[in-house]
């Protein structure tokens, strides 16, 4: 059982690492990281090049989260883990796609993954999250907030549908709090009043985020003159 749970995970992380905002921007010989906010994810990916490019994104991005629940929760339903494994696939998957180790590590925030993976889950949790996402976005633009409100209504909801299974509660508490943490630079930024507003349907977005590219662009910089200094000296 014990090696059957790690080639599980494993083959749900390095699912997760197939990540869809890359490979779309790949096809255009382009690296989404490299632009705006630096995320790998729908968000920035539609600010940079169009939401007429992002059906491969969230083909990619869904349909992994999708794949990576209903694997696990084969492998464990024998067992009588049908629940437990697929909350197993959607914590490896997600984890794969914040933390690709095929991508330098850097990869998104896991909110469309995220979604899939409540919906396959639990469908109850995926409308709930649906629902507070896209009401927030509508009515303020900003898509961070609905992130963050999404985030929160995956824990809760876990908390409050799935109390009688320590297991899934745990896991879908920890993947909720996970999607917290990736979007605290935004909840930061939106507490300043600094964080930037989307259009999810528009060709490109004029107002890109650009503070993260932008410091990282000067952090290299800096090091490059502090290497050409020493070099002088």
């Amino acid at each position: 059982m014990v090696l059957r749970i790690i080639i599980t995970a494993l083959v749900c992380y390095f699912l997760g690492n197939h990540n869809g905002a890359i490979f779309a921007s790949r096809m255009l010989h382009d690296d989404v990281r490299e632009h705006g906010s630096g995320n790998a994810g729908l968000t920035n990916f539609i600010r940079n090049y169009g939401a007429s490019r992002s059906i491969m994104v969230i083909l990619v991005d869904t349909g992994k989260a999708v794949l990576a629940c209903m694997l696990a929760g084969l492998v464990f339903e024998p067992y009588g883990y049908q629940l437990e494994g697929a909350t197993l696939g959607g914590i490896c998957v997600m984890l794969g796609h914040d933390f690709p180790a095929l991508q330098g590590f850097r990869g998104g925030k896991g909110i469309l993954s995220g979604w899939f993976i409540a919906w396959s889950i639990d469908w109850r949790i995926g409308l709930a999250i649906a629902i507070v996402f896209f009401v927030t976005y509508f009515l303020t633009k900003y898509v961070s907030l609905g992130s963050v409100l999404a985030a929160l209504t995956f824990a809760v909801c876990f908390a409050v549908f799935h109390y009688d299974n320590l297991l899934v509660m745990t896991g879908g508490i920890f993947m909720g709090l996970l999607t917290l943490f990736m979007h605290r630079k935004n909840f930061i930024r939106l507490l300043k009043g600094q964080e930037s507003k989307t259009d999810l349907f528009a060709k490109k977005n004029k107002n890109v985020d650009t503070s993260d590219v932008a410091f990282r662009k000067k952090e290299q910089e800096g090091r490059h003159l502090g290497i050409a200094l020493h070099k002088e000296e």
